[in-house]
């Protein structure tokens, strides 16, 4: 993509999330989520090939879709409240129409069907800006009206997402949509918490952008999409392989890494608010997340993938570049639990 071409469109795209962000007229934040859909398609369909047409089809027509709910529910607002003000969302119906729409831009189940197939169809760096920038704009609007959604509908929304990100990606060995699967389950727990303390979402968000962006940088470097080069990968440089992996269990959220941190917190805000059964639940989901990154852990790390071309896996995923760049990404993505105490007065 030409330079300038590229400069224009992260451009269009940083300014509609930051139009989202910043607003409180309806109008402007719908504004702002049409400038940032438009905005990201080229960069899904920066590799020319039928499979990133395809999820760039499917992105639009999602997001579109969402756009449109978000618009009716703006509109109904407005019959019964005569204002455009974002934090006055006074009408059920509308309350409803908005959730629906934020969640499908979001990926919260059962709206999360776009989001493993669109993945799977981009580049990585395109992959990495969809699951974590563009969750920006999304949140910000559901913790501006937080207080006017319904409750019972978010929390049955966050116990799909991590039922479905779970058991999504078990049976997978695309990198990319194990990363998929992982966000919806994230989603789900930031989701969750949102009622009882939005503070925890925006600490849950904090940490699992810098999480994944690393994850996501380190596949970039190795060139690695399947779980079968991943293993090529353990053989050529094993330390790479085992930083990657270490950051997949952070994010399953294995003790005593990052990804711990933030369940732990919203288990234990929970319970503070007379709450047992559904920390419970949503524990044991979680404990299908950390199954399946077990499982890329052994497969890659302690088996060996059959290959028929043993001269292309010598030179193929040869690691020039270094990783300095990245250690205090690394170290913020593994090793913040320590600093719980810290995190802790923010409740």
């Amino acid at each position: 993509m030409n330079p300038l071409t590229l400069s224009l469109v992260l451009m269009m795209m940083i300014l509609g999330t930051l139009l989202v962000m910043t607003s409180s007229h309806w109008f402007m934040i719908w504004v702002g989520f049409e400038m940032n859909m438009l905005a990201i398609i080229p960069l899904l369909t920066k590799e020319h090939n039928p499979r990133s047409a395809e999820a760039a089809t499917k992105y639009f027509l999602t997001q579109a879709t969402a756009s449109m709910l978000l618009l009716v529910a703006a509109i109904i607002n407005l019959l019964y409240s005569g204002h455009w003000t974002a934090t006055k969302l006074i009408n059920p119906i509308a309350s409803t129409f908005m959730t629906m729409a934020l969640t499908m831009k979001l990926g919260l189940s059962p709206f999360h069907l776009w989001v493993p197939e669109v993945t799977q169809g981009i580049p990585l760096v395109s992959g990495l800006i969809l699951l974590t920038w563009q969750k920006l704009a999304p949140l910000s609007v559901l913790y501006m009206i937080m207080p006017s959604t319904n409750t019972n509908l978010l929390m049955i929304m966050s116990l799909m997402s991590i039922a479905i990100g779970g058991w999504g990606g078990l049976n997978q060995t695309q990198l990319r949509k194990i990363m998929a699967y992982s966000s919806i389950a994230h989603m789900g727990w930031m989701i969750s918490i949102l009622t009882y303390n939005p503070t925890m979402t925006l600490l849950n968000l904090y940490l699992y952008i810098p999480m994944t962006a690393t994850t996501f940088m380190l596949l970039m470097m190795n060139l690695t999409t399947t779980m079968n080069s991943l293993s090529l990968v353990s053989n050529k440089s094993p330390l790479i392989t085992i930083i990657i992996l270490t950051m997949m269990l952070s994010l399953g959220g294995l003790p005593p890494l990052t990804g711990f941190l933030p369940k732990w917190l919203i288990v234990q805000e929970m319970m503070k608010n007379n709450s047992i059964l559904l920390p419970t639940i949503m524990t044991l989901l979680a404990l299908l997340s950390l199954y399946f990154y077990t499982r890329v852990m052994y497969t890659t790390s302690l088996t060996m993938f059959p290959t028929t071309n043993n001269m292309k896996a010598k030179w193929q995923f040869q690691n020039t570049q270094k990783t300095a760049h990245l250690s205090p990404m690394i170290i913020i993505s593994t090793l913040i639990l320590p600093l719980s105490p810290i995190m802790t007065i923010l409740d």
